[in-house]
């Protein structure tokens, strides 16, 4: 099926519903294939049963308003804060309260240990904090220098 002519809308119950080439009506969910590595590509849309009904190798590719609608759906469901700025740790030793600045704002988090930061496909790295909540740093040599400086003393 072409990207551009898919057809998904939302019902009046704010649900997104994909109609298929014969005119079934879907109601799914949009899930990433590879949310950190490629988070505007591979997304499936997958159905009440869990089926797969449509694939999206892009999400540049889909028209405006489709293009919004799966980003938005995806963007309530997901709660990856992304690392922009480490302003302060409380210690160098774990645990230890970090002050963030997140893409969701200024935040604090409690590192339990070192074994908390884990390294994904370079250079990002994924950092749970004490109550279970992923932060994700895209890119750590992106970081400003006094972020980089912090962020090293734990790695």
């Amino acid at each position: 099926m072409s990207q551009q002519n898919l057809n998904i809308a939302r019902n009046s119950f704010g649900q997104l519903v994909f109609t298929d080439p014969e005119g079934k009506a879907h109601l799914v969910t949009p899930v990433r294939a590879f949310p950190i590595a490629a988070p505007a590509e591979n997304i499936g849309l997958i159905n009440t049963e869990g089926e797969e009904v449509a694939w999206i190798e892009r999400l540049s590719d889909l028209p405006d308003g489709s293009r919004q609608l799966i980003a938005d759906e995806m963007a309530s469901r997901e709660f990856i804060p992304v690392i922009q700025r480490i302003h302060h740790v409380s210690s160098f030793a774990t645990p230890s309260t970090w002050d963030l600045e997140t893409d969701r704002g200024a935040t604090s988090m409690v590192l339990k240990g070192e074994e908390d930061i884990r390294r994904l496909a370079a250079p990002a790295l994924m950092i749970t904090d004490s109550r279970g909540i992923n932060f994700l740093i895209r890119d750590r040599y992106a970081l400003d220098s006094h972020s980089k400086r912090l962020l090293d003393r734990f790695l």
